[in-house]
């Protein structure tokens, strides 16, 4: 049987423009931030009584509005009405997992402006990549902690900038523990939606996710049927070991492009499309309840950058009895497809509501977005 977990968004009354602009003062905030980019007023009453059964994954947390993979990201994402946050899953040298999108961690922190570190910087094969830079497997916790985070992609995100150097890297039990304060304020669950970053590469660095991640939830009571929990992989082998000791759903992982790692580093040559086929989402689904794909493989673009026919992705996914969540949904120009666009200026926010409609029309189940209030608006708009 499909473990399927579906949530409710409700923000009190009370929980306006002001919750939201809360969620900027959390206790992981080097200083207080004084009202600086509040992004669209109002978004919360968008989640008020809003009850379905889509659900929305607020990726990186609020990744549009705040740098990704903080605190206040993923707050912001749960007052604004995701089902679910989105930690990306690292390993310290102390096997303490973070949250970081990637291990290695110069684009997204300060630890170049840190002399004491400069060391650490080196070069290493991250899944047949040679990357320079600093990686979260050298660091303690406690280095990690004197770290800053800031904005991944400021050439795009100019605004969010503001925030850098604002806030710490979480671990993943201090995400834990915001989705559990969060779900009692609000008064409705906020899910864990937990990736496992490379996976094959932290193995073979001695440093397994794995077994952490299958111990936190263990200590947190979260490893059980009913949980509020998804995990997902863009590898297939650590999926199916974790089959066998977690009780929540898995969620496999996709892209229009290449292979998982782990198929390249054994020598399978399966590849996604592969994995996506009818056939493939049928093995998907023996070991896993969802599939997670990158959005053009539902809706590919066509010569012109716009939206093309749609695949039969997501009804072979049902027919094998698979949940779908696509990703990514952002509001950009530079991510949308061109009929979306509101202007040339890559930077500018086109219409997302138009994306995401014609997404909602190939039967997805939910999706990923670092703009919630903009998925969640459109699902109120679409009843």
């Amino acid at each position: 049987m499909k473990r399927t977990v579906l949530l409710h968004r409700f923000v009190p009354a009370a929980a306006s423009a002001l919750a939201v602009t809360a969620a900027v003062l959390v206790p992981q905030a080097v200083q207080q931030s004084s009202q600086q980019s509040i992004p669209a007023g109002g978004v919360a009453v968008q989640a008020a009584k809003h009850h379905d059964d889509f659900v929305i994954v607020g990726h990186r947390g609020a990744a549009g509005y705040r740098p990704e993979h903080t605190l206040a990201s993923y707050e912001l994402a749960a007052r604004m009405g995701a089902d679910y946050i989105e930690p990306d899953l690292v390993t310290t040298k102390d096997r303490v997992l973070v949250t970081r999108h990637e291990p290695e961690i110069g684009g997204t922190t300060d630890v170049a402006n840190h002399p004491e570190f400069a060391n650490r910087k080196k070069t290493k094969m991250l899944d047949g990549v040679a990357t320079t830079g600093w990686f979260t497997e050298d660091f303690t916790l406690a280095e990690l902690k004197t770290l800053r985070a800031k904005e991944r992609i400021p050439a795009i995100r100019q605004h969010n900038t503001v925030f850098d150097g604002h806030y710490q890297i979480p671990t993943f039990q201090e995400v834990i523990d915001l989705s559990r304060r969060l779900s009692k304020e609000l008064g409705r669950p906020i899910g864990i939606y937990p990736e496992t970053k490379h996976p094959t590469y932290f193995q073979q660095q001695g440093l397994a996710l794995e077994p952490e991640l299958v111990k936190v939830l263990n200590r947190n009571g979260l490893n059980r049927k009913d949980a509020k929990v998804f995990v997902q992989s863009f590898e297939v082998s650590n999926l199916k070991a974790l089959h066998k000791q977690l009780r929540v759903p898995l969620v496999q992982l996709t892209s229009s492009v290449g292979a998982p790692y782990d198929f390249v580093a054994a020598g399978d040559k399966r590849t996604y499309a592969d994995i996506v086929s009818a056939a493939g989402l049928r093995e998907v689904a023996t070991y896993a309840d969802g599939v997670g794909p990158s959005k053009d493989q539902i809706i590919p673009l066509d010569a012109a950058g716009k939206l093309g026919q749609p695949t039969s992705l997501v009804a072979d996914a049902h027919r094998a009895g698979l949940v779908v969540h696509p990703y990514t949904f952002r509001v950009e120009n530079s991510f949308l497809p061109a009929e979306f666009d509101s202007s040339a200026v890559q930077t500018d926010s086109g219409n997302l509501f138009g994306e995401i409609a014609e997404y909602r029309k190939t039967g997805i189940d939910g999706l990923f977005t670092d703009n919630t209030d903009i998925a969640v608006a459109e699902e109120a708009e679409s009843r």
